[in-house]
């Protein structure tokens, strides 16, 4: 993730929910009257007074940050903050340009259901914290989810042998068991801010989230992962975004359909198959470059666009030529390493899960801030 600056510094006096097709959002601070939560280190910061108007004086509007994608070769989408240009006088103030009215009916909006892949925010770096997840957990509640239903997923045990048994590379530089798993305590805190908790043995959370999204969506929910997991990509859709923890700034930040098109210059049901090409360093999938080194993302994108799929793609090169000489080379020679990589990188969904009805309904906030409060403390008394 590139470095991110901010122009302008904004109060947001709205609810922080992002348009689908609006580019990233970061999410504000906001004054509040409940009891603030203990920094980590054990210095407590002052509440902010909440904002006040003089009687009879009209509201005060501020302008939202805009976060345009920018093109890059990294892996990650270089962004920049821009402030939205506002719109003419004559449509500030019409009545006929509000959403609803004249010939622009207003799109219902749908309710959304929250996923959390808890695993990692549990590390700062590759080392577990507590710190870190009690951190990540309250800009979550307080920023992000609000009262709208969350379910929290870990990692089974044993998730990833089903993929290590199709490639022994994957996830090879990890130690087994490490990352894994749920904490007792960040369980604990998690049931005690009314959040339910899934994790089912022999699959990963990425499987079980992936399984479970397809049953919301089914039910004419939208849907918001909250991972810094880009395997999560390939799901994206108008209804279907992904919330991601930035480090650098130290706020979930929506990535959405849109950012994905201007990050990769193609449609997310490509995202699987051209991941297949590029392969994936960081769980130990390799790409087609060792074998073909001429062989690169631009190739594949625009094979890809034309083609739709990896699998369309592979079928059509084996009767017709559908590229360059070296391009048909790699998909005629290479088409079973191309499909492994496709089953290792797919995510499934297949989890013997169900969805319970009752994670749909808002969730209970009475306490979350105490908990939170309780747990930040509890961990400051220990490193002391």
């Amino acid at each position: 993730m590139g470095f991110i600056e901010l122009e302008q510094h904004f109060l947001f006096l709205s609810a922080p929910y992002p348009h689908p097709q609006r580019p990233h959002t970061f999410l504000p601070t906001k004054p509040s009257s409940a009891m603030p939560l203990p920094l980590l280190g054990g210095v407590t910061a002052a509440p902010l007074a909440p904002a006040t108007a003089a009687p009879g004086a009209n509201p005060l509007r501020y302008r939202p940050i805009r976060l345009r994608a920018s093109p890059s070769t990294a892996s990650s989408p270089s962004t920049s903050a821009v402030s939205s240009p506002r719109p003419p006088p004559s449509a500030r103030h019409s009545r006929k340009h509000l959403p609803g009215r004249g010939d622009a009916p207003a799109r219902p909006s749908k309710d959304r259901v929250f996923f959390l892949d808890v695993n990692p925010i549990c590390f700062r770096g590759s080392q577990r914290s507590l710190g870190a997840f009690a951190r990540w957990l309250a800009l979550f509640f307080s920023h992000v989810s609000l009262r709208d239903p969350v379910v929290a997923v870990f990692d089974g045990a044993g998730g990833n042998e089903y993929r290590r048994q199709l490639m022994p590379s994957y996830k090879a530089h990890r130690t087994r068991g490490v990352g894994t798993g749920a904490d007792s305590r960040v369980v604990d805190v998690l049931r005690e801010c009314n959040v339910p908790i899934v994790q089912v043995d022999g699959y990963e959370a990425d499987d079980v989230v992936a399984t479970l999204t397809q049953q919301v969506l089914q039910k004419g929910y939208r849907v918001v992962i909250g991972s810094p997991d880009k395997d999560f990509k390939q799901l994206i859709s108008e209804d279907l975004q992904l919330v991601m923890p930035i480090p650098e700034i130290g706020r979930w930040s929506f990535y959405t359909l849109r950012h994905y098109v201007a990050q990769y210059k193609c449609d997310p049901t490509a995202d699987l198959s051209l991941r297949c090409f590029m392969g994936d360093e960081a769980d130990g999938v390799p790409g087609i470059q060792h074998l073909s080194p001429g062989f690169g993302r631009k190739t594949a994108v625009k094979l890809l666009n034309k083609h739709g799929s990896l699998e369309n793609l592979l079928k059509t090169a084996a009767i017709r030529t559908v590229g360059k000489e070296y391009a048909q080379d790699v998909l005629i020679k290479h088409a079973d390493y191309l499909r492994k990589n496709y089953e290792v990188l797919s995510l499934r969904r297949d989890v013997n899960v169900q969805l319970d009805e009752r994670w749909l309904s808002t969730r209970d906030t009475y306490n979350g801030t105490s908990v939170l409060s309780n747990f930040i403390l509890k961990f400051n008394e220990g490193r002391s």
